[in-house]
């Protein structure tokens, strides 16, 4: 049988790819930058899922605030758009601002909705009690504040939540509309090692 130049062409073309495919699947990721880590060499073992409960205080009135603002927002805003507040919140163990201090909230949060108040929560809570003392999770989302429960995303943390997934669901406990302090029911549902 004859072989035609078209015939071999092809046939060549069609080596050359399958061979080529297969040394791809050999050398995977040739990548310098990144290479794949067994997780006991980070010291990870087990992945928990853990329940937190805490109290988190907006004070904005008084003295020593724990939340102030850094940006005000247009006059002509009814949502407030556009305001930003920098916080380093307590987080109790109770409602009572002078129950057992587990740690606090720092980061910010900002009106980001024209239409309702809608805020964007940028936090780590950092925790400064037993085990957990130097940890954090860290918390980014949205939190309609006129909503009875706001759920939130768990993004990341540090220390003993490396690697931390999971959500957070706010209850406003709560709220003095004179001075616009505000407590807050923090359930932290979070995957962790």
């Amino acid at each position: 049988m004859a072989r035609t130049p078209q015939i071999v062409a092809t046939q060549f073309i069609i080596l050359s790819l399958l061979s080529s495919f297969a040394l791809i699947l050999v050398q995977g990721d040739d990548q310098e930058f990144v290479r794949a880590l067994d997780r006991k060499l980070l010291g990870l073992k087990k992945e928990k899922f853990s329940h937190f409960k805490m109290y988190w205080h907006d004070i904005i009135g008084g003295p020593n605030p724990s939340s102030v603002r850094v940006v005000n927002p247009p006059t002509n805003s009814s949502t407030a758009f556009g305001l930003i507040s920098m916080i380093d919140n307590p987080l109790t163990e109770g409602p009572e601002l002078t129950s057992k201090l587990l740690g606090k909230s720092q980061g910010f949060y900002s009106s980001a909705s024209q239409k309702e108040l809608g805020l964007l929560m940028a936090m780590n809570f950092h925790f400064i009690q037993g085990k957990y003392n130097g940890s954090t999770i860290t918390i980014l989302g949205r939190n309609q504040v006129f909503n009875k429960v706001r759920e939130m995303p768990v993004v990341g943390g540090s220390g003993l939540f490396r690697f931390a997934r999971g959500y957070a669901e706010a209850r406003t406990h709560t709220f003095t509309p004179t001075t616009g302090d505000a407590t807050v029911e923090y359930n932290i549902y979070v995957l962790h090692y």
